[in-house]
């Protein structure tokens, strides 16, 4: 999802509460605040020596430990409020794709792509996931597709590849 369908989504949804499913059947706590969004591009040189860039928005979720068993999810009405606020301090890239950074005590923290959502009465849940790595150089280092045994044997040192 990218920022610009992120922040029309939320705005469609005003009257919902917002919450963020981490991994399947688990939700960021209902304690969590918007600590930080993060504009970044990102200048990268794969191991086929491939160059690339691109530009992704991080928004940073906190739980707070203050706040534990707090009752209520932040609204929608109000994440929108703080990114539009941030909006006029740093301007968005509307394109790029937005992340959630998050981690607690039992989940690493992780930049998770948000790969859909769900409305649920009056909550909008955004899906959340890992997104494995991968090489980006298969072509060029003669890494096959479909094998990812393959592809690990295929960058070994000395094979002219990673």
């Amino acid at each position: 999802m990218n920022t610009s369908e992120f922040i029309t989504l939320l705005a469609e949804h005003p009257d919902k509460s917002l919450l963020f499913e981490y991994a399947p059947g688990m939700l960021v706590g209902t304690n969590y605040h918007i600590t930080e969004v993060k504009h970044i591009t990102v200048d990268a040189v794969d191991c086929g020596a491939g160059t690339d860039s691109w530009k992704e928005t991080i928004i940073q979720l906190w739980e707070s430990p203050s706040e534990l068993g707090k009752p209520d999810y932040m609204s929608t009405y109000k994440a929108l409020g703080i990114l539009r606020k941030v909006g006029t301090m740093k301007s968005y890239e509307m394109e790029a794709p937005v992340r959630i950074e998050y981690g607690n005590a039992m989940f690493h923290t992780a930049q998770l792509h948000v790969t859909g959502f769900l409305i649920k009465g009056d909550q909008l849940i955004m899906k959340l996931a890992v997104q494995p790595t991968d090489c980006k150089a298969k072509e060029t280092c003669g890494v096959p597709e479909t094998a990812e045994t393959t592809a690990a044997n295929s960058c070994a040192p000395g094979s002219g590849c990673c």
